[in-house]
């Protein structure tokens, strides 16, 4: 059966929590902590020899990231795919973040606007990836990736976006484009 064809609407689904396996549990935390800004929820046995730590930075979810220790994990390399993505509100706050990064000594953080956002990425001190990102308000078609400079004001970022992305196909305000999606959705 396929989706289409199935009874009744399609559930909405949103993301409720991401999983990591961590090799030094403390640590690892810790950076979410005091780079990213999370709290633990609560921590706890998983078992004999695991200890999972659950985090979130939003009071309307217990965790929004579990943590397994003592569980074998596997080396990454992170080039922009398996990463983990977290919206935030504005360029200031992408630019605290990028603070704590330099201040945190992680390298290789990559400054990408995606026309639709513009985003930080960069890997914790494990090694798995990670962006920070904040919604621009206009829709091009993806993937769009090139590099930006958040050392300039708001209005230097927008207006660079815009000359960017204002020739790029399916470029339209994203209240238009959102619209447009709620109807396809609301159809199926």
């Amino acid at each position: 059966m396929t989706p289409s064809s199935s009874v009744g609407s399609s559930p909405r689904l949103v993301l409720g929590h991401a999983t990591l396996a961590a090799r030094d549990l403390d640590r690892l935390s810790g950076f979410y902590q005091d780079v990213l800004g999370f709290e633990i929820t609560n921590r706890g046995p998983a078992g004999p020899d695991s200890e999972l730590v659950f985090l979130s930075a939003d009071p309307g979810s217990h965790h929004q990231i579990a943590m397994v220790g003592g569980v074998g994990t596997a080396d990454s390399d992170f080039v922009m795919v398996d990463h983990f993505a977290f919206r935030t509100d504005t360029l200031d706050d992408l630019r605290t973040i990028h603070a704590r990064l330099v201040a945190a000594a992680v390298e290789d953080i990559l400054q990408i606007c995606h026309g639709n956002s513009w985003s930080l990425y960069f890997s914790d001190c494990e090694g798995n990836g990670l962006e920070c990102y904040v919604d621009t308000p206009f829709q091009v078609a993806q993937p769009f990736a090139t590099g930006f400079d958040l050392s300039q004001s708001d209005e230097e970022i927008v207006k660079a976006t815009i000359e960017l992305v204002e020739s790029e196909p399916e470029f339209q305000p994203m209240a238009e484009w959102q619209e447009a999606l709620a109807k396809r959705l609301a159809s199926r």
